[in-house]
């Protein structure tokens, strides 16, 4: 393992557990490395330095006594929007929030399987954007190409990971925020299966539309770092069966019916999927083909599904809004979606929630046919930083449905989702495509990425060292 780069979650755990470097050595190299990027890629919004080091001091102790666990003593880093205890939760918010007293219960259990919370990753305001970026901590820049975004919301986890600060780290996703920094950060996005890792102390985040979910360079690593932070605490409403996620990456996937749908999801704005990035997709459909799966064109019936999203999303930006400590410092965007929240918190959002059981038997019966879908991401490749910062509500909402219109369905399911690296757009720009699956199908999806990364070998390039790009 180099100083300069991170290796790999499970490499790094088992380099631990095998006693080839302690955990004082990976979180100082770790801490140098958040250190010298902070003033360019701009990932961390707390970096917790004396308190990461004295626990893989103890992490180390432990290693020393014979005590094995997944991620003892493994530097790992969270979105801002998990607690932390002694740490703020300013979920990408200007002011001086107050430290939490607890762990929210993903990081307790990742403290519970031996990992370091080295920090807490940059996200847009309430995590709404895909974008990273605001007056509360500057802009989280792509380590591909420093004058475009790493996307949003979990922007600051894609990039720590992206430029190998850390290993692997947690994001959220209610609407593509985990896929889509994940497609154009070059990187593995996990959004698992409605509260497979828990939100808690929100028992649903946004009205149920908001995962935790993982960011890595590999299956394994992504797998690993999932079955390390899932579970429930006793109060979650949402307790899916337990999945083996990292020995789903050990298993051939067979051969699967495969849906590529390149149509995107009916929204009120038009959205068109970029030529460079179609062709991207339909290679990685021509190497799925040449594995043996049966791959064909086919769109699952989503039907006016944007109509139960809006209800959820801004009732759920009203809630954060409401316990806001510093409303005035708040975005206006962030206001107006609060606005429209409240007006919408009513009728609409309990149909919205009720049509989740009609979605669930529609969507559900495609699935009769196939056993996966392989989708864009998103629509075009990573927009400029400040593409997006400055712009009014209703053109901040058409540039983001132009640029991703295909995330968001899959969180009104509350179903799996994994994003693949599927190459590079003119201009050396990552994008990527989606695996999605019914309920509880993470192991297969899983499975189907590993199948493509041991083809592919995606985890082998790495952004320059140089970047190609000088900030805007």
């Amino acid at each position: 393992m180099t100083p300069d780069r991170a290796a790999g979650l499970t490499d790094t755990a088992r380099a631990l557990a095998g006693g080839e470097v302690s955990s004082r050595t990976l979180v100082e190299r770790t801490l140098a490395r958040i250190e010298a990027s902070q003033g360019v890629v701009n990932a961390f919004r707390v970096v917790r330095a004396e308190a990461a080091l004295a626990e893989a001091d103890a992490a180390d102790r432990e290693l020393a006594s014979g005590v094995r666990r997944p991620l003892l003593g493994v530097p790992v880093a969270v979105k801002d929007d998990m607690d932390v205890a002694g740490e703020p939760t300013a979920f990408g918010c200007a002011g001086a929030y107050p430290p939490v007293a607890e762990d929210g219960e993903a990081v307790r259990r990742l403290r519970a399987a031996g990992a370091v919370i080295v920090g807490k990753t940059n996200t847009c305001e309430l995590g709404q954007w895909p974008f990273t970026e605001g007056p509360a901590f500057g802009a989280t820049r792509n380590p591909w190409s420093t004058g475009h975004t790493p996307g949003g919301s979990s922007g600051g986890s894609a990039a720590a990971v992206a430029a190998g600060l850390v290993p692997a780290a947690l994001g959220s996703d209610g609407a593509g925020s985990v896929r889509i920094p994940a497609s154009w950060t070059h990187l593995i996005g996990v959004k698992p299966q409605r509260g497979r890792i828990s939100t808690w102390p929100r028992g649903e985040s946004f009205q149920g539309i908001t995962v935790n979910g993982t960011l890595a360079r590999t299956v394994a690593d992504a797998a690993l770092l999932l079955d390390a932070a899932a579970g429930n605490h006793a109060l979650d409403p949402h307790r899916p069966p337990a999945v083996d996620a990292s020995a789903a990456v050990r298993r051939d996937p067979g051969r699967l019916r495969i849906a590529l749908s390149l149509k995107p999801p009916f929204t009120a704005v038009a959205a068109r999927l970029l030529p460079e990035v179609r062709a991207r997709v339909l290679e990685l459909a021509e190497k799925l083909a040449g594995l043996g799966h049966t791959v064909e064109e086919a769109d699952p019936p989503y039907g006016q599904i944007g109509l139960t999203f809006v209800p959820r999303a801004t009732a759920g930006i009203a809630e954060w809004v409401a316990d806001a400590p510093f409303p005035a410092l708040l975005d206006r965007r962030t206001l107006d979606a609060a606005r429209l929240g409240r007006l919408l918190g009513g009728a609409p959002l309990r149909a919205a929630r009720r049509a989740e059981t009609v979605l669930h038997r529609r969507v559900g019966a495609f699935f009769a046919g196939y056993d996966v879908v392989l989708a864009p991401t998103t629509a075009a490749p990573p927009p400029r930083i400040g593409a997006m910062l400055e712009l009014s509500g209703f053109a901040t909402d058409r540039a983001m449905i132009a640029a991703c219109p295909y995330a968001w369905p899959w969180n009104v399911l509350g179903w799996p989702g994994v994003n693949v690296p599927a190459g590079f757009a003119p201009g050396g720009l990552p994008v990527g495509a989606q695996l999605l699956g019914p309920a509880h199908s993470e192991p297969l999806l899983l499975s189907l990425a590993a199948q493509l990364e041991a083809e592919l070998r995606w985890h082998e390039r790495w952004p320059s060292e140089a970047v190609a790009d000088s900030p805007a």
